[in-house]
């Protein structure tokens, strides 16, 4: 299979579990799903330890891609191991995966898109990076710093609070577009579009 004909592979982060449904770590998950009800596809359990949609984004034409959605089903430290199990199994090149994730050092709610880079303390990206190395693309969340003396890991699994879910879905909205912008039209386009 040329390059050309690899899907790319959207991998939301987040922690399984119906008890980590809301946290400020599972944007990532909330943006996958969002993504998978707009290309009308539902999540099914993959062998790779994931669940998985596969489907098309952009618009009609040459833009249009074949795309796989990911959510790894191992808990945030572990997703390198379903990630990469997916990548070899689709056959996918590094630099057409995307990570979404929640970024602590950019404010709640503003998002980056970049490609490469460290982890930032995220478990995720760490796990990821040490799996297949750090050239992936990142749709980079932000939720801030936890204030006065929260630990962060308490912060990341904590729910959104009542105010920042009055901007959530429109955050969750914007992320899912910005992948979609990244993945038919490039990283470049996407970051002019959708860089704070």
């Amino acid at each position: 299979m040329s390059d050309d004909a690899a899907p790319w592979l959207i991998v939301g982060l987040g922690n399984p579990g119906a008890e980590y449904a809301g946290n400020r770590h599972n944007i990532g998950f909330m943006v996958a799903d969002l993504l998978a009800e707009r290309i009308g596809g539902k999540f099914k359990a993959h062998k790779a330890r994931a669940q998985v949609v596969e489907g098309r984004i952009g618009p009609p034409g040459p833009a249009n891609r074949r795309v796989v959605l990911a959510k790894p089903m191992s808990f945030m430290n572990l997703s390198g191991g379903p990630v990469t199990a997916l990548r070899d199994f689709y056959k996918v090149p590094l630099e057409r995966i995307v990570a979404v994730h929640d970024e602590l050092d950019i404010d709640y709610p503003t998002l980056r898109l970049k490609l490469g880079g460290g982890d930032n303390g995220h478990n995720g990206l760490k796990s990821m990076t040490k799996s297949m190395g750090a050239d992936y693309h990142r749709v980079r969340c932000g939720i801030g710093r936890p204030p006065g003396r929260m630990q962060v890991a308490d912060f990341v699994l904590k729910d959104f609070s009542s105010t920042e879910r009055k901007e959530l879905d429109w955050f969750v909205d914007r992320a899912a577009d910005a992948v979609e912008c990244l993945v038919s039209e490039g990283l470049e386009r996407a970051q002019s579009a959708y860089n704070s």
